[in-house]
């Protein structure tokens, strides 16, 4: 997320009341998670395993919970809780706005775009032109939406991202302050679910299709031309290179990457990053040609022993 002006270290510091290092005029433009983070961005850390990482990340201004040794042309923010503080952040620059209407003033909807009755359309919301929205579709605030695209019944553009910090009270939810952007030439099922961005956006590529049943999580981002079948459920920051399959019930783990023309098969679990331009089938998934012939080998192993009792 972009602020809408460049902001100081020291005005910065005095929003979330912390302690910093560098100069009091060093420049903020943004902040990140680490995944999406760029020059001029803050990007929050709260456990060491995880520091060297951040700090030597694309961010310029590290939000730490330890002071230590700043890398040279960035600098910290020093805060007993960076989780609570990135929070703050989100609020002062993204809150929360109440909608007074079905469909907001500031949406700008395209030429020959038809909504049907009883959907939402939040604050900020771009659709493109020639796109069909069917009734009881929910679409969240900055959504951005291309030319050509149909949503069925049901579905939710821009839920949070189910994102936590467990504290001895209870769960923290980070607050999302992304978006989700359509492309053009997509169509999307009933019932589908496609969280915002915790930061940056989650983003389903120009011509592909998905069933209905589908959940998408944050800061994920779907290829060109993908087919995805009913009840596939993706978690956040994956990428799904362009015109991959993936059939009904695949589960897909969070940080991976499936490779271009990559065909999941139905009912797959996906634990790790796949090669494109293979097949895969079972859980964890593998190659499918591989785990069918070690199921066929499996039925032959009565033969076997079979055929070692006549030879004995």
């Amino acid at each position: 997320m972009k602020f809408p002006k460049p902001h100081t270290l020291k005005q910065i510091a005095n929003l979330i009341n912390c302690d910093f290092v560098g100069d009091n005029e060093f420049s903020i433009l943004g902040m990140n998670e680490i995944h999406v983070v760029e020059a001029g961005d803050i990007v929050f850390v709260d456990h060491p395993k995880y520091y060297d990482k951040a700090l030597k990340s694309a961010a310029t201004i590290i939000l730490i919970n330890k002071k230590v040794e700043c890398p040279e042309g960035k600098a910290l923010l020093i805060s007993d809780d960076p989780f609570r503080d990135f929070n703050k952040l989100t609020n002062h620059f993204k809150p929360f706005i109440e909608s007074k209407e079905s469909i907001a003033i500031s949406a700008k909807i395209g030429t020959n775009t038809i909504i049907q009755p009883n959907t939402f359309v939040g604050n900020n919301v771009v659709i493109g032109d020639n796109c069909v929205i069917h009734s009881n579709v929910s679409i969240y605030d900055d959504t951005i939406i291309g030319n050509n695209v149909t949503i069925h019944s049901g579905t939710i553009l821009g839920a949070n991202a189910f994102y936590y910090k467990n504290r001895p009270d209870g769960y923290d939810r980070l607050k999302s302050s992304g978006r989700v952007v359509i492309e053009d030439n997509v169509d999307i099922g009933a019932a589908c679910t496609i969280d915002r961005g915790v930061t940056a956006d989650t983003i389903i590529g120009s011509g592909s299709k998905l069933d209905n049943q589908i959940q998408i999580g944050h800061d994920t981002v779907i290829g060109k031309k993908c087919l995805i079948a009913s009840q596939v459920g993706i978690a956040g920051c994956v990428i799904v290179e362009d015109e991959v399959t993936i059939w009904g019930q695949v589960g897909c783990t969070s940080g991976i990457t499936i490779g271009r023309k990559a065909v999941i098969h139905a009912q797959s679990g996906i634990s790790k990053s796949l090669e494109g331009n293979k097949t895969y089938w079972g859980t964890p998934a593998q190659e499918a040609r591989s785990v069918m012939k070690e199921m066929a080998n499996i039925k032959r192993i009565p033969e076997i022993f079979e055929l070692i009792k006549t030879k004995k």
